[in-house]
């Protein structure tokens, strides 16, 4: 019988090499699947059954529609988690800001793949009412608007704005998903750990958002950055007053501030995404300037 020596490890360099091999896109893909995939096993195993999700049709203010499959029960809130996958689709597609190493494809490429995954886990919650798809629906709203200080990070990282240990930071933007993917804790904690752990990261969006305007922005930038606050208010407003609207009747049937407020959650992505790929065209112009 044949003995085998020991197994080499793989040298790091190698690894770093078959790594930048996969492009880009291929590493954002791989990014947003081993997020996607660390929730899943938490959830598959139990360890969020206990954080409260709001279960059942009567959270809603849109009607459910009886005569219609459960995937379309409520029809506007179902079928606007197209625009989520449309726009991550969109932005896959559309060239990235220029910049050394492809990182700025890959950011816009990891917030595409996380657009595009998003809008199917909404719908799967929404359909089957299950407290595990509501909670992987919570949980994944976070690292998402981590993404923006992350990539606003990225953009500040050769200005001088930061000290070693916050360029360390910025430098690997896994720990900034690894941080944001373990604040759902709070979730475990409190009832409402969550709308805790969400104002923690919508407060962190905007004022790196601001930070980058104030270092690397102009006109149509500004546009943009002051579109996707106005949608993010608009996101947390509707979602909130869902049920008075219907009550007061300020919306026309089917519609309703949960589905409107989707709506405003889709613009609040696009204007971020034109947003930070203005701020990154104009750092390549300025460095060959």
């Amino acid at each position: 019988m044949e003995v085998k020596g020991p197994v080499e490890p793989v040298p790091r360099g190698v690894l770093r090499g078959r790594w930048a091999m996969l492009g880009p896109g291929g590493r954002a893909f791989l990014q947003v699947l081993l997020l996607c995939g660390l929730c899943v096993s938490a959830l598959g195993s139990g360890l969020m059954d206990r954080v409260y999700t709001e279960l059942g049709y009567g959270h809603y203010a849109e009607r459910r529609v009886a005569w219609l499959p459960r995937f379309l029960a409520m029809p506007c809130n179902c079928l606007v988690n197209l625009g989520y996958m449309g726009l991550g689709a969109y932005w896959l597609r559309r060239e990235a800001a220029p910049g050394p190493g492809q990182e700025q494809a890959y950011r816009q490429a990891v917030f595409a793949w996380m657009a595009l995954v998003y809008g199917p886990v909404q719908w799967v919650r929404l359909s089957s009412q299950a407290q595990r798809a509501a909670a992987l629906d919570q949980w994944l709203t976070l690292p998402i608007f981590a993404w923006v200080p992350a990539w606003v990070a990225e953009l500040l990282r050769s200005r001088g704005q930061r000290g070693p240990r916050a360029r360390a930071w910025a430098s690997s933007p896994l720990l900034t998903q690894a941080a944001s993917v373990c604040s759902y804790g709070l979730a475990l904690a409190h009832r409402r750990g969550f709308e805790l752990a969400l104002g923690a990261h919508i407060a962190a969006a905007v004022l790196s958002g601001l930070a980058a305007q104030s270092a690397l922005g102009g006109r149509a930038s500004r546009r943009h950055l002051v579109l996707a606050i106005a949608s993010c208010c608009g996101f947390v407003g509707l979602k909130l007053l869902d049920q008075p609207l219907a009550a007061w009747g300020l919306l026309p049937a089917p519609l309703s501030g949960h589905s409107c407020s989707k709506v405003c959650d889709i613009l609040q992505f696009h204007h971020s995404f034109c947003f930070l790929d203005l701020l990154a065209r104009e750092k390549e112009a300025r460095r060959h300037r």
